[in-house]
């Protein structure tokens, strides 16, 4: 029988290529499995996620329980305040021992602060705005002699994107 051949003609999973940096930096900011990091949502699950993130593993000079710090806006702190034995428990499950002693919770404004700049839900995207039915007709009448539909449809949103930014000014 022949050697086993792979198939992926020397290219290598990106996922491979990035774990020993992934690993220095978050080992730099506590985390000896960037696990907790990486799967927040599906450890604590989606209603705390939602709410809150990790930041921070701290280790005591003893050396005997950590302290893992959690950022969350004013409002949901005294919700995560009470669950933090819950919280404390599931990442404890993930390291396969009593890795976290104590959970310190964070509270910082929705924006102003480093940490506290990126929301921890996601939004929704914005609905687009209505087209104004006379620069669709203006748009229209400059693109109805294109023979090709596909083009000549593209060319319509393009003068109709030309056609409303010269009327902002």
């Amino acid at each position: 029988m022949s050697p086993r051949k792979t198939t992926t003609y020397g290219f290598a999973r990106t996922s491979n290529l990035l774990q020993a940096q992934v690993r220095k930096a978050s080992e730099a900011r506590g985390f000896a499995q960037s696990r907790v990091l990486t799967h927040w949502e599906e450890i604590v699950g989606s209603d705390i996620a939602a709410m809150s993130r990790p930041v921070e593993i701290s280790y005591g000079r003893g050396g005997f329980g950590a302290t893992l710090s959690v950022l969350t806006n004013g409002a949901n702190a005294p919700l995560l305040q009470m669950k933090r034995d819950e919280l404390r428990e599931k990442i404890n499950a993930v390291y396969g021992y009593n890795a976290i002693a104590r959970i310190r919770v964070t509270q910082t404004a929705a924006t102003g602060f480093a940490e506290g700049q990126v929301d921890f839900v996601h939004r929704k995207k914005a609905e687009k705005p209505k087209p104004n039915p006379e620069v669709q007709a203006k748009a229209k009448a400059a693109a109805q002699e294109i023979a090709d539909e596909a083009l000549r449809a593209a060319l319509e949103r393009l003068a109709s994107n030309v056609i409303s930014k010269g009327n902002r000014s």
